[in-house]
């Protein structure tokens, strides 16, 4: 089967991640994904990769794949780990954290990868090709936390347009948040999800923001508790962020559809041309950006975090080798944002 061909789209994007030189740990060297994904960073000049793993074990299972300039890395014998173990207690012995379970916790491939961040010894962190968000995030937010005055971490996907265009997607791509992390955030918390992902539009994607928080109602159009909150975390991002361009609440249509737009939200900026999309809950920016994806035909990227100090980002595992590459280009991207 012929490998996807990027979009230009994303080829802006690993052009930019290649002019930095950044170094992007991959946790996951057990995955064929990952490794495919290490080899192709590194052939198409992205980023430099450490990928995690038992060297031998993973070319002995990846012999078709070529590891030429990727640093493989093993805990187990790294002469780093015991002084990472020491880090890792120092940050975590206030939390009744003790040594033995620093330690331990060292061998680690993800807790090791994101200790590796925190000690500045690589540039960001991709994992969760294999496994849970949990896993990922759990030693991210305990080592590398939020940065300062982010209140709190949230994720988006990048949603690229298949080669062709969509009509509907004027710039190439949407942001779709949250579709990954925060399962029913409250109005202040969907406010700040808005701001962060309207920075992550314009920093990453190159996008001038047009964000819509969206709803079953427009304007309006329905009353209930949830439409209720979505319309409260307008008011409030607009109260903290006046000249971003920005309205709420509105359906999905009047969002994307200048046709819609004009019938249901009248005298709207963003309306009929919105291009980051904040969902009220997880379950319906996970669902959105599944359909998108399958029967759109979009390339979704991510999940990718937003709010860290430092890059760090998990993915969907059910990604492929292409996505986990683009997600490479765009923790380079980031890590000029910090």
């Amino acid at each position: 089967m012929a490998e996807m061909k990027d979009s230009a789209f994303l080829r802006e994007i690993k052009n930019k991640a290649a002019k930095l030189g950044k170094r992007i740990v991959l946790c996951e060297g057990e995955d064929a994904r990952v490794v495919k994904a290490a080899s192709e960073s590194v052939k198409q000049g992205i980023a430099k990769i450490t990928l995690l793993g038992d060297a031998e074990e993973i070319r002995k299972n990846n012999p078709e794949i070529d590891l030429t300039g990727v640093d493989i890395v093993s805990p187990a014998t790294c002469e780093k780990r015991k002084e990472y173990a020491k880090l890792l207690f120092e940050l975590r012995k206030a939390k009744g954290m003790t040594e033995e379970e620093a330690e331990k916790l060292s061998y680690d491939n993800t807790y090791f990868g994101v200790l590796m961040l925190k000690a500045g010894d690589v540039d960001g962190l991709v994992s969760g090709a294999c496994h849970s968000t949990a896993n990922t995030l759990r030693p991210g937010l305990q080592i590398v936390k939020a940065a300062p005055g982010v209140p709190l971490v949230s994720s988006y996907f990048l949603m690229i347009a298949p080669e062709g265009g969509n009509p509907y997607c004027e710039d190439g791509a949407f942001v779709f948040s949250d579709c990954g992390l925060n399962e029913n955030p409250s109005s202040e918390q969907l406010a700040e999800i808005a701001l962060i992902s309207a920075q992550s539009a314009k920093k990453i994607a190159g996008m001038e923001p047009r964000v819509s928080m969206l709803s079953f109602s427009t304007k309006g159009s329905a009353k209930h508790d949830d439409v209720a909150k979505v319309a409260k975390a307008f008011a409030i991002a607009k109260e903290k962020a006046p000249d971003l361009a920005i309205d709420g609440e509105l359906q999905l249509d009047a969002s994307i559809v200048p046709s819609v737009a004009k019938s249901k939200a009248p005298g709207s900026k963003v309306a009929g041309h919105a291009n980051v999309l904040i969902f009220p809950d997880l379950d319906a920016g996970n669902i959105g950006y599944k359909l998108t994806e399958r029967l759109g035909g979009f390339q979704a990227v991510g999940p990718l975090c937003q709010g860290f100090a430092k890059p760090i980002n998990d993915l969907s595992r059910g990604c492929k080798a292409e996505d986990i590459v683009a997600v490479v280009a765009i923790t380079a991207l980031q890590s000029q944002m910090n």
